[in-house]
C-alpha cells in the first residue's frame, strides 16, 4: 500500500546480514554500531547499500538530545520504542528538509510471496486455531499462530506433541510447515505484528518518541514534525491515489472508525492516545485522501521542562501558581501548534492537590496528576438524529452537577464557552485552551457568534496566557509564552474592556519582563485579600511572588526535581507544611 523511497541511489548488491558479518564493512563499523548489527543483521544490510563513501558513516545514538538540533548536516541513527526498528536522519542537499528513513527488518528483503504462503497456511488451519482474544496480548497470539506454520531450516520449531497435532489434528488437516531462514522468520514476525496489530507502514513513526506530528497531505512522501530536527521528509511514499485510498481505508478500519464516501471524515484516538484525523477520497480533497496524526506524549511535559525549553521563567511560574492555586479562571490562548495544550497540562500541577477535577475534551489529550480526576470525552458518533451524540456542551452542563473544584476544557470553540462563563459566574474555577493570537481577538470571539458570552461576564476570566511559535534571536523557531494578561473589567459606557499585561516576552533578548510588578490588578486586588494581606499593605504580595520564585528554582536546580507527577507530590508536601 506504500513504498519506501530512499533519498540515495543503490549501486551495490543487496546482501543478507549473515553474509556481511565478516565483511570489511562490518570491521570498519564503530563499536556502538557493531553491537547493533550483531543483534539486528538488517541494520548491516542497510549500511551496505548506504553511500558511506560520499555521506560518511552514520553515528549511532541510543538517545537524542535537543542540542543535536544544531547539527547542520545530520547523519545519525537512533532506535524507536519498537525493538529492531531504527530511524536514520540524513541531511538532504537537494531539499531544505532533512530525510527521515525508517530502518525496519523488512526494508532490504522481499518477502511478499512468503507472506502470501504464510497466510494461506494459516487459512488452512483456521478451524483449529484459537480465535483472537481481545482481552489478552494480540502480539503473543499471532506469534503462536506463526510458529504453527513455519519452521527454521530442517528442524521443526515445536516439540513432538505439537508436531503430531500439526499433522493429525482433530479436523484431519495435514499441513506442512514452511521452511524459512532465521532472517525470513524475523521479517515475517515483524510484518505480521506491524500490519495486524500496529498501523502498517506508518508504525515506525508511531513508535518514534521524538515525533510530534505525522502529516500525509496526499500522494507523495509523508511529512514529519520532529522534536529535535523540526520538519523532515519521510521516505515512506504513496505513489498513486489508489494506493493512498487503499491505505487510508485500511487505517480507518484498523482504528475501528471506518471512512466511507458518505462519511469521509474521521476523528479518532489511537491506542497510544495520539489524535488522528482522516479525510477520504478526492471528492472533498483534491490532492486525494490525507491524514494527520498528533502524537501523544506518554508522560506530559512538566513546568520545569518548560523552563528548560525557555518557554517561560520561574517568576512567571510563581505568579501562575498564585493565580491557579487560588482558583482563578485562566485561559491559555494562541494559534495552532503554539503549545497551548502542553502548557495547560503542565500548569495543572498548581491546582490544589486535594481538588476534584473534571476535564472535558473532544479528543483526550489532557493528563492531570491529581488522583481525584474525572475524564469526560465527547461521543463522536454520527447518531445525532437518534440523540446518540454527546457534545462538549452536554458534558459541561453535566460537570456542573458533579461539584468539581476545577473544570478544564480541552478547547473552547462553540456554545460550550457560554456554559463555561456561567460556571465561572457561579464560582467554579475554569481552565481552558482557546484559539486566538491576542486578548482582543479572544474577547471578540468569546462575545461573538456562536459563543455569545455577555460582555459583563468577561471579567470572570481573570488571566489569559498567550503562547506562540516565534522566531528566536538565533534565527531558530521556538515556543514562548509571549504575554500573561489580567482581565480587569468591562466599561459599558465606552463599550470597552480593560486588561493589564503582567508579563511580556522581549523578542530581541529572548527574556521575560515582569511588566505588572507593583501594578498587578489580580495580585493586589484578588489574591492579596485571600492571603490576609490588608489593602494598605497589598504590595507585600510581590514578596510572596519572589519567595515562590526562589522555591521553584531551588526545587528544579538544586534538588533536581523535574518529573510531571513528582512535582505535584513535592508541592503537595510543601503546601501541607505551609511553605507553598
Amino acid at each position: 500500500m506504500s513504498s519506501v523511497v530512499l533519498p540515495f541511489s543503490i549501486d551495490k548488491e543487496i546482501m543478507s546480514g549473515e553474509s556481511l558479518i565478516d565483511s570489511e564493512l562490518h570491521r570498519s563499523l564503530p563499536d556502538t554500531l557493531k553491537e547493533v548489527v550483531e543483534e539486528y543483521p538488517h541494520m548491516l544490510e542497510y549500511l551496505n547499500i548506504f553511500p558511506v563513501e560520499q555521506a560518511g558513516m552514520p553515528e549511532y545514538y541510543p538517545e537524542l538530545t535537543r542540542s543535536m538540533g544544531d547539527i547542520k548536516k545530520p547523519n545519525l541513527i537512533y532506535p524507536t520504542q519498537h525493538k529492531g526498528t531504527f530511524i536514520h536522519i540524513l541531511a538532504n542537499p537537494a531539499d531544505y528538509r532533512h530525510s527521515y528513513i525508517p530502518i525496519e527488518p523488512v526494508l532490504m528483503i522481499d518477502i511478499d510471496d512468503l507472506m502470501l504462503k504464510v497466510e494461506e497456511k494459516l487459512l488452512e488451519l483456521r478451524t483449529s486455531l484459537n480465535p483472537l482474544d481481545e482481552e489478552i496480548d494480540r502480539t503473543e497470539q499471532i506469534l503462536e499462530y506463526l510458529e504453527k506454520v513455519t519452521t527454521l531450516g530442517n528442524t521443526f520449531s515445536f516439540g513432538l506433541l505439537e508436531k503430531l497435532k500439526f499433522y493429525f489434528g482433530k479436523n484431519g488437516y495435514n499441513v506442512t510447515p514452511l521452511t524459512v531462514t532465521p532472517r525470513e522468520m524475523n521479517a515475517v514476525k515483524y510484518l505480521f505484528i506491524r500490519d495486524k496489530v500496529g498501523l502498517g507502514a506508518i508504525d515506525p513513526l508511531i513508535s518514534d518518541p521524538y515525533i510530534e506530528d505525522i502529516s500525509c497531505s496526499g500522494t507523495g512522501q509523508i511529512f514529519v514534525e520532529h522534536k529535535i530536527f523540526k520538519g523532515v521528509k519521510s521516505a515512506i511514499t504513496f505513489t498513486s491515489s489508489e494506493e493512498l485510498d487503499e491505505f487510508v481505508m485500511w487505517l480507518s478500519e484498523q482504528i475501528r472508525k471506518p471512512v466511507t464516501f458518505k462519511n469521509p471524515i474521521c476523528d479518532a484516538t489511537l491506542p497510544d492516545g495520539s489524535r488522528i484525523n482522516i479525510v477520504y477520497g478526492r471528492d472533498i480533497s483534491k490532492r486525494g485522501s490525507n491524514f494527520t496524526i498528533r502524537k501523544f506524549s506518554g508522560t506530559p511535559v512538566s513546568i520545569f521542562e518548560l523552563i528548560d525549553f525557555k518557554s517561560l521563567n520561574y517568576q512567571m511560574l510563581a505568579y501562575l501558581s498564585l493565580v491557579i492555586g487560588h482558583e482563578n479562571s485562566l485561559f491559555v490562548s494562541g494559534e495552532t501548534a503554539s503549545g497551548k495544550t502542553t502548557l495547560l497540562n503542565a500548569l495543572t500541577t498548581f491546582i490544589h492537590p486535594l481538588a476534584k477535577i473534571i476535564t472535558i475534551e473532544d479528543t483526550p489529550e489532557l493528563q492531570v496528576p491529581h488522583p481525584n480526576w474525572i475524564r469526560e470525552v465527547v461521543q463522536t458518533t454520527k447518531a445525532e438524529d437518534s440523540g446518540g451524540a454527546v457534545t462538549m456542551f452536554d458534558l459541561l452542563k453535566a460537570a456542573l452537577r458533579q461539584r468539581p473544584d476545577e473544570i478544564i476544557v480541552g478547547e473552547i470553540r462553540g456554545v460550550e464557552g457560554n456554559v463555561a462563563f456561567q460556571a465561572m459566574q457561579t464560582g467554579h474555577s475554569v481552565m481552558a485552551t482557546f484559539h486566538a493570537a491576542s486578548v482582543e481577538k479572544l474577547i471578540q470571539r468569546i462575545t461573538g457568534d456562536p459563543i455569545l458570552v455577555p460582555k459583563t461576564y468577561i471579567d470572570n476570566l481573570k488571566v489569559v496566557v498567550l503562547t506562540s511559535m516565534v522566531k528566536l534571536p538565533n534565527g531558530k523557531a521556538g515556543r514562548r509564552v509571549t504575554s500573561i494578561n489580567e482581565i480587569v473589567g468591562y466599561d459599558p459606557t465606552y463599550d470597552s474592556f480593560t486588561f493589564v499585561e503582567a508579563f511580556h516576552w522581549d523578542e530581541i533578548t529572548d527574556t521575560f519582563e515582569f511588566t505588572g510588578y507593583m501594578s498587578s490588578y489580580i495580585l493586589e486586588n484578588v489574591i492579596a485579600p485571600k492571603l490576609g494581606i490588608p489593602s494598605r499593605s497589598k504590595q507585600r504580595i510581590y514578596s510572596e511572588v519572589e519567595r515562590r520564585t526562589k522555591i521553584l528554582q531551588k526545587l528544579h536546580k538544586e534538588e533536581g526535581i523535574s518529573g510531571f507527577y513528582e512535582i505535584l507530590e513535592v508541592l503537595a508536601k510543601a503546601q501541607r507544611e505551609g511553605y507553598f
